[in-house]
């Protein structure tokens, strides 16, 4: 009875820790709390999940990094991945559940993305946008990432300052249309369920009239 009792409680710890974590997170791209807490705590985690968030749903480009992290031997930091085996990292996109519809492709690009990160930026990837001294600065280093268009790397510059406010000069026309407030465009404007809801509906309805999102 005891025993029982102590696991019960172990049990409504370990929900009350989930229930933080969601009320904790800016973010909110993964519909899981614990995968949406590394895209916060891990920048590199962060950018893997935008480069993978093409041709699959947005919950799960944004889970692929916990996934990937709990898959390589490796801790999920740039030098270390870099230094893997390209078998290896292939290995572990394609392992059940793939992380991606192509995941050989993707894992090329997140081994690009890597090396940059380690050569150009100390291993640091916060530091693309920390030191950025304006936001078409930031917007021509994130275009110079694989996988980020000219699109996407307004949407990712749109989703630093909306939601981990890193708002560097001129960031709103950098990121122009997504830079706007109010709107619900793209991932920068998920906030929750009902954000992610508005801009499934937006994009549904920019799909219908043929419109590039």
């Amino acid at each position: 009875m005891y025993q029982y009792t102590y696991d019960l409680r172990l049990g409504q710890i370990d929900d009350l820790k989930r229930c933080l974590q969601v009320a904790v997170n800016r973010l909110h791209l993964s519909g899981d709390p614990e995968a949406d807490g590394l895209l916060e705590q891990s920048p590199l985690a962060l950018l893997i999940g935008m480069v993978l968030d093409q041709q699959i749903p947005m919950e799960r480009a944004f889970s692929a990094p916990l996934m990937l992290k709990n898959r390589i031997p490796v801790p999920l930091e740039a030098a270390a991945i870099v230094n893997l085996p390209p078998e290896e990292l292939e290995s572990a996109f394609s392992s059940k559940p793939a992380l991606h519809r192509f995941p050989k492709a993707m894992a090329e690009r997140v081994w690009g993305l890597c090396e940059i990160v380690s050569e150009a930026y100390d291993g640091d990837a916060s530091q693309i946008w920390q030191t950025a001294l304006s936001g078409e600065e930031l917007l021509d280093r994130l275009e110079g990432l694989p996988g980020f268009g000219t699109m996407k790397a307004k949407i990712f510059l749109a989703l630093l300052a909306k939601r981990l406010g890193v708002r560097p000069a001129g960031w709103e026309a950098a990121a122009d249309p997504f830079g706007q407030p109010g709107t619900f465009m793209s991932v920068a404007d998920v906030d929750g369920p009902d954000g992610l809801a508005k801009v499934r509906a937006y994009k549904a309805e920019m799909k219908a009239a043929k419109v590039p999102h």
